[in-house]
């Protein structure tokens, strides 16, 4: 069975640190970009960071830059997303996703559809 499944989330307060995992059971990411998405209640779904298949190219949403940094052990077959400097509007359900062919360009999170593997999603809840 392909899958993917996040892990990582919490609760944490204003400042604090959290690092997110993304983890493939069934399938090798070796050949896929992933990309890190979040979705809070009522607002609609968000491309936070994409990360090419060689780890050579990296893309961050203007929300995040300077304080999210995603990487990938592709050994482990996980790819990450470390969390720093969190804000309560960064509370939301994040989800990973898989696809194969994309270089995470500026587009890059429209990209992510149907076509690719989507994970359960994982809450990140930021309050004091």
């Amino acid at each position: 069975q392909l899958q993917l499944v996040e892990s990582g989330g919490g609760l944490v307060q204003p400042g604090g640190s959290l690092r997110l995992s993304c983890a493939a059971s069934g399938f090798t990411l070796d050949y896929y970009a992933i990309g890190w998405f979040r979705q809070a209640p009522g607002k609609e779904r968000e491309g936070v960071s994409c990360i090419n298949s060689s780890g050579g190219r990296t893309n961050y949403a203007d929300s995040v830059k300077g304080r999210f940094t995603i990487s990938r052990d592709n050994a482990k077959n996980t790819v990450y997303l470390q969390m720093n400097s969190l804000k309560p509007e960064d509370t939301s359900v994040y989800y990973c996703a898989a696809k194969r062919g994309t270089q995470c360009g500026s587009i890059w999170s429209r990209l992510f559809g149907d076509d690719a593997y989507w994970g359960q999603g994982t809450q990140v809840t930021v309050s004091s």
